[in-house]
């Protein structure tokens, strides 16, 4: 009779769940579910299903916090049709928090997701209680609207070169960050079974558009939001210009900014241990 525990849950294969909310069946993981405390609810970024969040970094905040990551309206295992807007996404993701159960959460939103993270604290600003926003910018922000060209370019470059293109759209091409975007990619693999079902093209030409419309919007007032907030990108970030997080921090009125070396969009996974301390810090502060 085999006696052994049983294997601890992490993000490697902590079952994927659903819920049902404004008509659409919603995709979703959470773990450290036995920690007491605000939730913590992550947005994922272009293109992006349950299996593209870094384990080290779901894995660490986990350690301390209940953490939900979720997938959008018609991408991944979740129903629907995609949204096409930073507004319809953060609609989505206030009805899943709610179906969930949830009067006041933390948000975690990387690239696209912060967006998202900047609609629901205008949308609901009782909903949140502290915001953790990476690889992201303010809307009408500086390139955001290219983000459709530089996505395509390399595309085709990974495709060229028999290689993910997240090698080169979330890391720099130094030795440091082409050995981070390797060991990043062999991370994302580490999950073997009950994987995710992949972003479709209507979802992701769906997503670029949203992109662009957040892109060529009006600039907003941030200076509303009085949450905490933490900032973080590399100094070298191709698909939303580092400038952006500065300009997010600055406008901000309540933030903190972090911006790592030799790292582009995917500084937080490149850092992830340095990145996870600093979130569990500021979310216990």
């Amino acid at each position: 009779m085999n006696t052994s525990p049983a294997s601890p849950v992490t993000w490697k294969n902590v079952p994927t769940r659903t819920v049902s909310a404004g008509g659409v069946q919603f995709a979703y993981r959470e773990l450290g579910t036995e920690n007491r405390g605000t939730p913590l609810v992550c947005l994922i970024h272009l293109a992006a299903v349950l299996d593209n969040w870094d384990p080290r970094v779901i894995d660490g905040l986990a350690a301390r916090h209940r953490v939900i990551a979720f997938d959008n309206r018609g991408v991944g295992a979740s129903s629907g049709v995609p949204a096409a807007s930073m507004e319809e996404m953060a609609h989505d993701a206030i009805s899943f928090i709610q179906a969930m159960g949830l009067k006041q959460v933390d948000l975690f939103g990387f690239s696209m997701g912060g967006m998202v993270a900047q609609e629901i604290v205008q949308m609901a600003p009782q909903l949140v209680r502290k915001m953790i926003i990476t690889g992201t910018g303010p809307a009408g922000g500086e390139g955001i609207s290219q983000v459709a060209r530089v996505t395509y370019l390399d595309m085709l470059r990974g495709w060229l070169t028999f290689q993910d293109p997240k090698q080169f759209l979330f890391f720099t091409r130094t030795p440091a960050g082409i050995r981070a975007g390797k060991e990043f990619l062999l991370r994302l693999k580490e999950r073997t079974e009950g994987r995710d079902k992949a972003i479709t093209v209507a979802a992701l030409q769906a997503q670029l558009k949203a992109l662009r419309l957040w892109g060529n919007k009006a600039p907003t007032d941030l200076s509303k939001i009085h949450h905490p907030v933490l900032v973080a990108n590399g100094d070298n970030d191709r698909m939303v210009p580092s400038q952006n997080t500065h300009d997010l921090a600055q406008r901000l009125p309540n933030s903190e900014l972090v911006i790592y070396p030799d790292s582009g969009h995917g500084a937080v996974f490149q850092f992830h241990a340095d990145f996870v301390a600093r979130a569990l810090v500021f979310l216990a502060r």
